[in-house]
C-alpha cells in the first residue's frame, strides 16, 4: 500500500509539471484566436470568442507575405539537411573505418569543436563570407554544412558505424569492392536510423535558427520565418500582439508536425548510436 501511495503521488507531481510546461503553448494557441482586446485580460487560455482575424491580418502585417518567410525557411532547411547528411556521413565513415595519419588526433579536434561556442567563430566566418560576397544570400547558411560543419552528427554517425560488424566490409573487399563501394552499398543502407535522426534534428534546428539568419540576411524578401516574426514585433507598435501570436503558431506547425511524425525514429536512432 505504501508503494502504491508513492506511485500515485509521483504521478500527481508529474501531472502538475506537465500542466506547467504545456500551459504556455496552450495559452499561445488560444490567444491567437482571441480578439485583440481580450488577449491579456484573463489567464484563461481558451478564447471566449473565436476569431481568425489575427491570422488574416498577421499574414501580411510586416509588409511581406508570411508565405515568403515560410518558403525561405523550408528552402534553407531542406538544403541544409541534404548537405549535412551527405557530408557528415562521409566524414563519419572516414573516422570509423579508414586508417589515416593522426586519425585519433583529428577526431579529438573534431570533438573539441563541439565545445566551442558559435559566437566565438561568428566574426571570422562573417569576414570570410563578406569577402566572398555571400552576405544577404542563403549560401552562408548552407555551404558550411557541405564541409561536415556539425561535429555532433559526425560523432553520432561514427558511434553507429562502429556498431556495424567489420566482417561485412572485409567480405565486400574480398569481392573487389573499394571504400566507395563499401560505403554506398553496405554501410550507408545500414546507417538508416542515424541518417533519419540527423535529418529530423537538422531540419528542426535549422528551421528554428534565429541568430545565424539574423546575421547574414538583411533583405525582407530573403527573411526566414524566425526573422519574419522578429520583423513583425518591430512593427507591432507595442500593443498589436494578435497577428504576432497567430504567426507564431503558424511557424510552430512544420517543426511540431515533423517531430510528432518521427519521434519514435529519433529515439531509436539515438539509442542505437550508443549516446546515452
Amino acid at each position: 500500500m505504501r508503494t502504491k501511495g508513492n506511485h500515485w503521488r509521483a504521478h500527481a507531481l508529474l501531472l502538475l509539471v506537465l500542466v506547467a510546461m504545456i500551459y504556455p503553448m496552450v495559452w499561445l494557441v488560444g490567444a491567437s484566436f482571441k480578439p485583440e482586446n481580450q488577449i491579456f485580460t484573463t489567464m484563461n487560455p481558451l478564447p471566449l470568442v473565436f476569431t481568425f482575424a489575427n491570422y488574416v491580418n498577421g499574414w501580411t502585417a510586416t509588409g511581406t507575405s508570411f508565405t515568403v518567410y515560410l518558403s525561405n525557411s523550408l528552402t534553407v532547411s531542406i538544403a541544409t539537411v541534404i548537405a549535412n547528411v551527405a557530408s557528415c556521413s562521409v566524414a563519419a565513415y572516414a573516422f570509423a573505418r579508414l586508417d589515416f595519419a593522426f586519425r585519433k588526433f583529428w577526431f579529438a579536434v573534431m570533438l573539441g569543436t563541439m565545445m566551442l561556442p558559435f559566437q566565438a567563430t561568428l566574426i571570422p566566418q562573417y569576414a570570410i563570407f563578406y569577402q566572398l560576397n555571400w552576405i544577404n544570400t542563403f549560401l552562408p547558411l548552407v555551404v558550411p554544412y557541405l564541409l561536415a560543419y556539425d561535429a555532433f552528427f559526425i560523432f553520432l554517425m561514427v558511434q553507429f558505424i562502429r556498431g556495424i560488424p567489420r566482417e561485412l566490409d572485409e567480405a565486400a573487399a574480398l569481392d573487389g569492392a573499394g571504400h566507395v563501394r563499401v560505403f554506398f552499398s553496405i554501410v550507408l543502407p545500414l546507417m538508416r536510423p542515424a541518417l533519419i535522426t540527423t535529418t529530423i534534428l537538422t531540419f528542426i534546428w535549422t528551421f528554428n535558427d534565429f541568430l545565424r539568419q539574423l546575421v547574414y540576411l538583411s533583405d525582407h524578401a530573403r527573411y526566414t520565418a524566425p526573422l519574419g516574426l522578429n520583423a513583425f514585433v518591430d512593427r507591432a507598435s507595442g500593443s498589436s500582439y494578435g497577428g504576432m501570436l497567430a504567426m507564431s503558431v503558424v511557424t510552430l506547425v512544420p517543426t511540431v508536425a515533423v517531430f510528432l511524425a518521427a519521434q519514435r525514429r529519433i529515439v531509436d536512432g539515438v539509442a542505437t548510436t550508443g549516446i546515452k
